[in-house]
Parts: structure tokens; sequence; C-alpha cells
């Protein structure tokens, strides 16, 4: 066995593989650019070697000599490459070999043979799998790309042959999309992957995507560990994935994982690795591509299987044999997990930069038939940067049952608290709480379908307004308690305080009563009339400064999120997020007078909807354009966004130009 390896990568994976090598008893050796100086990785590694300083991935992780050179300085024996960056280059497995080091990944040949998303969609037909209907040849132009497209029939998918995590991917349903489709796709894939070759294939409607986790070893052995179902996406990235599927039974599940295995034998397959499927409605399926390399969301088949990949990955690269034969599999339970990241969802899910100021996720642990799982690579003072992948976390539950491996996700996500960014963790939390997500009705449409307009802010409604109002009273009870304590007041004379509070969501008022009862404090709910309900018993250990609220609602678990503002506190739960004001009556009387605040109207100008870098300007001074034209591109964190006129209008004045980085919120042009 290695006694020391290296790990070319950063971020969530590098720290994932340190903690499997640690409790090996492998020492590790990490790699970093300027830009990762401080961050987690670097910190729990045994040694860390600095390959920048540029902070662009091409000229650091993407630099084969640099991770070689860095072996030969620490002493490390073999290189775990993660995923992403040069997990699936052929080069760098042999550039590795010729140095007298050890890949922790399948061998050249299946790279070359799977990892190509072109070469790998021929290597099926040849042995005769089914695949999607598509053009596998060189692509010379977009007009080329245009008549493939007409040619298959749309809609049609544009994607990088060496492509992953949703980068270098494009759907198209006309000629005009397929145009610009394919020059977006290019410029993704030449900056993730340094290479700008792209395939077309068509679009299956209503798919999903359901792929197989095989495993094999140097001896022939190959075997698979179930599947996981992959379908929901936006812009084909994966967003929640979770194992097994809800769709397969067990025939299906046996015929996957069989074609998976015939084809990774063919390739003399040896190591982890994923064969990714489109499956339609019915459980038929197509081959789409194979991953060489550790997928992100293994962790869910990890906990279904009580297999650790990572270390598999490191005992079949020093030679061993696989521990466990196909009837040695069982999958036991059901695994969600979800990817934070650090993007706006309110603005359409645009990158986000800056510093944790806070990041509090839920704890670790397995109780009661509950298991909740972090793999992270930030801290608390990280700082979330433009140069790589905006991933924050990805957080992972396991139940006996999808529903109650659900229920643990939703929980654990109101449990999760970040500040300094924005987040899609409301987005998360709202996902769970979605009635065709609950009952397994998916598809890679999903979010397209459920959310056409985007993901806007959510109003408070019945049961969860109910819930919000009462841990905000619950809330201003305890900090009034608290300013009671203060020593001095009022000659010491005990204040009564009055029991109805007038709670206000924003501008929704819910009135209630509210007051200590012991450990508990009881909320009783007032009606129209001024008659109040029955009691609701709240029980927490909040204390003023606690960023979440948890305890029980008559005996139920909650946890809410709670962040200070003027004269109120901010309560987030299950995708809602609110400010919550409590008022005394003489106070609710005079906050009903007060003017409500209006946003500026910013209609006629476009902002940099993120901190990025302006690729292109498509108009110019005096242009008149339509609504849906192309404004401008905008890339940050490798991903090239297109920003379109909402509205026709008439271009007035330009303020940016192609090469300048801009701020969030930052004029790009004006319109008359």
């Amino acid at each position: 066995m290695f006694k020391r390896i290296l790990i070319a990568n950063r971020g969530e994976i590098a720290c994932r593989v340190i903690k499997t090598a640690r409790r090996m008893g492998i020492e590790t050796v990490a790699v970093y650019s300027e830009a990762d100086r401080d961050a987690l990785h670097v910190e729990m590694a045994d040694e860390a070697v600095l390959i920048g300083p540029p902070a662009a991935a091409a000229e650091s992780y993407l630099v084969i000599e640099k991770i070689v050179e860095a072996c030969r300085k620490t002493g490390a024996q073999a290189v775990h490459p993660g995923y992403g960056f040069l997990s699936e280059r052929e080069a760098f497995p042999r550039a590795l070999e010729a140095a007298g080091l050890v890949f922790i990944g399948p061998n050249p040949g299946a790279i070359a043979a799977m990892g190509d998303k072109i070469e790998s969609k021929k290597a099926a037909a040849k042995a005769k799998v089914s695949t999607v209907p598509g053009h596998l040849g060189v692509i010379e132009d977009d007009k080329h790309a245009v008549r493939i497209a007409d040619e298959i029939g749309y809609p049609v998918m544009i994607k990088a042959s060496a492509g992953g995590g949703g980068k270098g991917m494009r759907i198209a349903n006309s000629k005009s999309e397929v145009a610009e489709g394919f020059n977006l796709a290019k410029a993704e894939a030449k900056a993730s992957f340094g290479d700008d070759r792209v395939f077309v294939e068509k679009f299956i409607v209503d798919p999903r995507h359901i792929e197989i986790q095989v495993l094999g070893d140097k001896h022939g052995n190959v075997i698979y560990l179930g599947e996981r179902e992959c379908s929901i996406q936006r812009r084909n990235q994966k967003v929640i994935e979770e194992a097994p599927s809800p769709l397969l039974d067990e025939a299906t599940r046996r015929k996957m994982g069989e074609q998976a295995v015939a084809l990774a034998k063919a390739v003399n397959y040896d190591s982890a690795g994923t064969v990714e499927f489109v499956a339609g409605q019915d459980k038929s399926f197509y081959f789409l591509e194979m991953n060489t390399r550790l997928q992100v969301e293994h962790p869910v088949t990890e906990l279904v299987t009580g297999i650790d990949l990572v270390e598999q990955m490191i005992r079949v690269a020093a030679g061993e044999k696989l521990g466990l034969a196909q009837k040695d599999v069982t999958l036991t339970g059901w695994a969600v997990e979800s990817r934070l990241y650090a993007e706006d969802p309110f603005r359409n899910f645009l990158p986000s930069i800056g510093r944790l100021v806070k990041y509090r996720p839920p704890a670790e642990a397995s109780q009661d038939g509950i298991t909740i799982r972090n793999d992270t690579g930030v801290q608390e003072g990280g700082e979330i940067s433009i140069h790589y992948d905006p991933m924050i976390a990805k957080l992972v539950t396991h139940a006996p049952s999808r529903a109650a491996a659900i229920e643990a996700q939703a929980t654990a996500l109101d449990s999760f608290y970040v500040d300094g960014i924005r987040h899609n963790i409301p987005f998360l939390s709202a996902l769970m709480h979605h009635p065709r997500w609950r009952e397994g009705r998916l598809s890679t449409g999903f979010i397209a379908e459920e959310f056409p307009k985007g993901f806007a802010v959510r109003v408070p409604e019945g049961e969860v307004a109910r819930r919000i109002a009462a841990v905000g009273a619950a809330i201003d009870h305890v900090l009034g308690e608290r300013k009671r304590q203060i020593s001095g007041q009022l000659g010491g004379r005990v204040v009564q305080r009055e029991r109805r509070r007038a709670v206000w969501l924003d501008r929704q008022e819910i009135s209630l009563e509210v007051g200590r009862e012991g450990e508990a404090i009881a909320v009783r709910f007032v009606d129209a009339e001024g008659k109040a309900g029955h009691v609701h018993l709240l029980q927490s250990p909040w204390k003023p400064g606690d960023p979440v609220w948890q305890g029980t609602i008559d005996g139920h678990f909650v946890a809410v999120q709670a962040r200070p503002i003027a004269n109120g506190i901010r309560l987030a739960h299950q995708g809602v997020e609110v400010p919550v004001y409590v008022w005394t009556e003489a106070e609710a009387a005079s906050a009903r007078l007060m003017p409500v605040n209006t946003a500026s109207d910013t209609g006629k100008k476009l902002l940099c909807p993120m901190p990025g870098l302006i690729v292109s300007i498509a108009v110019t001074e005096g242009q008149e354009v339509k609504a849906g034209e192309t404004l401008a591109v905008v890339e940050a964190m490798k991903m090239q966004n297109v920003l379109r006129a909402e509205q026709d209008g008439t271009v007035k004045k330009i303020h940016a130009s192609a090469g300048a980085t801009l701020a969030v919120d930052a004029l790009i042009l004006e319109f008359a």
C-alpha cells in the first residue's frame, strides 16, 4: 500500500480524498494555486505545494509538469485526480507512469476509449450498445452544426467532447439556437477543458438521467454498485441526486448494470467509473457516455452500499483485487444529495463570489436510522473565488426510505446557515417540499417545467406562515426576557408584559398571543374576531446570536434560519425567506401608517448580474433590439452567460466594453 499520495485537485473533492487516506493511514500532499493558499484542503493535508502562483486553472491545476514536480518534491508515490481538471486526460496517467508514479484511476487505454465523449459513443455503437442518434464526427463550424441538427431533427444537444459538470453544453430548438449554442459551447469547452471539440446529438424529450456506478480492478473483475438518479438538473448541471432511482425495478436495474459492466470490461476498465444513460419514462434506456473518474455524486452510492469508493480506487491502484463480488452488493435504504452552490437563485442562479462571513453546516451524525453527511472544501472566513467552480458543499442524507431521506434533507437544509454570499439553499429547500419531487415524477426538464420564470421570492402561506410567525414571536419573547434582565431598569420594578402581538411577515399580519409556560413558549393564534385558538408549545435552546432556531413545535422538530435586521429578524424556512417584525398592539397601529418602500426602477438599464468578465457586447449605440435578443455575454466561474433584452427598446449608451471586469450591478448599457 502507498505511504503517501498527492491529490491533484482542490476544494471539496480534495478534502474528501484526504479523509479516506487519513483513515487508511496514508499521508497526503495537497497542491494549490495562489488563490487557494488558505483553502481547507491545504490545511487538512500533511504537506502542501504551491503550483501557481497564477489562479487560473490552466496555469496551475491543469499543468501536468507542475503536478509531477510536486510529487518529486514530496515523495508522493501515487496521484488521485479527483474529478474535473486532469481526471479524464489520457496524457496525465501516461506522464505519471513515465515518472514512475501511480495514477489512482483507470488505465490510459480505458480513458482514451471511454473518457472522450465522441470516442466513447463510437465504441458503444461498435459494441452494439443502443445509443442516442447523433453526429460523432468533427464539426467544422456553426453552419455545419446547423446542417447536422436539421438532419437529426430538433431539439438537439450540443456537447463538449471533453465536457462534464454541465460546462460546454447547450440545448437548441432552432437553427439560430444551434449557431449561437455551438460557438458558446466551444468557448466554454476551451476555457474549462482546453479542448474545444463538440458534438451534436438528438435531445430526448422528457428523459431521465440515470447512471450506473461500476468498479473494476487490474485482475479483470468488474461489478456494478446500483444506480443513481440525477434527473434534477439546471442548465444540464446536476442539482439533486439520489440512490436508488424511484423509476427502476430490479429487472431494469440488473439490465443496466450488466450492460455497464460489459462496456467496462470491453475496455479493461480498472477503477471506479460511471456509465451514464438517458432513460425514458417507460424504463427504456440509451447509453450516453462513460465518466472515467469518480463522480461528484458518489456519496449517495457509498451510503446505500456501505462501500468507500475512494478507498476502493486506492486499493485497486495499489494492485489489490476487489474484495467483493456482485452477489455481495446490496442496496440498503435511500440517499439524497443536494449540491450547495454560490449562486443567486433569485437572479437566475448567477454566480456569487465573496467571503464566507458565516458558514455553519448541520452537524454530521448517524442517529435513529438517519445519517447526515456534509462533503465540503470551505470553512468560515474562506473565500469563494471567481476562478473555480462555485460549489460550497454536498449535503447528503440517508434513511430507511425515500420519504424519510427527503424529510431529513429538508430539515438539514433549513439548518444550513451561510452568510457573506448568495447561495441556492432557499431553492434546494423549496425543491425538497415540491409535490412532484416527493412523488418521484422526475425528468431532466423538471426545473424548467416547474420554475419556467425562474425561482422567485416565495410568499409564506398556510402552515409555513404560521410556523414562521410562531418562531418569530418566540425569538422576540426570548430577546425581551434577555432585555428585562439588564440591571437598573425602572427602579427594579417588574413590568408585566402584554401577551398580544401582531407579527408581520413583511407586510402580511398574523395576530397571536405569546408567553412563557415553564421551559416552553406558548403561542395561541388569534382569529379575525379576536378569539385565541389552542396552545402551541415551542421548545428550543435558542439564545440571542444563534444563527439557527432549532427546536420543536408541538413535539415536531423544526429548524429556522434567523438573521437580525433593523427592528426585527429575517427568518428562512422551507425555501421561504421573509423579514419578520413582532409588534405590540400600539406599535402595530403606528406601523400600519408607515409608507411602503419601493425599489427603484432599473428597467432601462442592463446591469452586470454577477462579478465577471465582459466577453462581448452584441449591440451598438442607437441600435433597436427586440425582446430576447442577445445584448452581451459575461463569463464567470468558467461559464458564459448570455444577457438578453427583456423587452423591445433602443440602446442609448454603452458603458462597458469587451475585456472589462465588472462588479455585480455595474452598469453595462442604458436604453432610451
